[in-house]
């Protein structure tokens, strides 16, 4: 489902759910309150990028539904990018994609599930403070037909969410920005140099410092200095 100019695939998506009869997807030319990870915005040219909602089986585990999106992007775009822990899509140290996952829980019950994705694609010029945008063009040199970039993208959700769970998270951890070396990251008590070891099926990073300790932390408690 396309719609021209929407505050929100996200929400909308959510409200069509709750009457009952969604889409399976929607994506759309502007979002006038598009939303990133803790309700940080996300910057995009009208026309110019994909802006989409999925609607996602159930599954308890939103760390594994998160890891899966960001794999099936990869998979869309090359394996040149990587995923930001938990689920930036980078090329270099620029941030090309985010998501956004959501589960609608009525009771006790998880319902269904919501990705939904920014990925800059046409746009050439970023004007917000966001710090490290890049689109697809900018990397290509190329214009992309933002419809199939959708229908791809569906398609590989599709599939990722049908292979086994130990072979996406195999995939997710070798393509994890900064996967190799040591590098500068600071929690609440400052900045050390530490080694990605793994990334937990909780959500949570387990990094090793430059003294041996291991260190691990959910979403929000570090972050990377770029």
């Amino acid at each position: 489902m396309y719609i021209a100019r929407t505050n929100s695939t996200n929400t909308l998506l959510k409200q069509l759910a709750a009457e009952g009869n969604p889409p399976e997807f929607i994506y759309a030319g502007y979002q006038t309150a598009g939303r990133g990870q803790t309700g940080n915005s996300w910057e995009s040219e009208e026309g110019k990028n994909l802006l989409c909602s999925i609607l996602l089986p159930p599954n308890k585990n939103l760390h594994f539904l998160n890891i899966a999106v960001g794999v099936a992007i990869l998979r869309v775009i090359g394996d040149d990018f990587t995923i930001k822990w938990p689920n930036d899509i980078y090329y270099g140290d620029k941030k090309a994609a985010g998501i956004l996952v959501e589960n609608a829980i009525i009771g006790n019950e998880i319902r269904y599930s919501i990705a939904g994705i920014g990925l800059n694609v046409n746009q050439t010029t970023f004007v917000s403070n966001a710090p490290n945008p890049i689109s697809l063009k900018q990397i290509r040199g190329q214009e992309y037909d933002i419809e199939r970039l959708m229908n791809q993208l569906l398609e590989a959700v599709h599939t990722v969410l049908n292979e086994p769970e130990q072979d996406v998270w195999a995939y997710y951890k070798s393509h994890l920005y900064r996967r190799e070396g040591c590098w500068p990251f600071e929690d609440k008590k400052g900045r050390f140099e530490a080694v990605i070891q793994d990334v937990l099926p909780t959500g949570e990073i387990v990094l090793r410092d430059i003294n041996g300790q291991i260190r691990q932390y959910e979403f929000k408690q570090i972050k990377y200095i770029l």
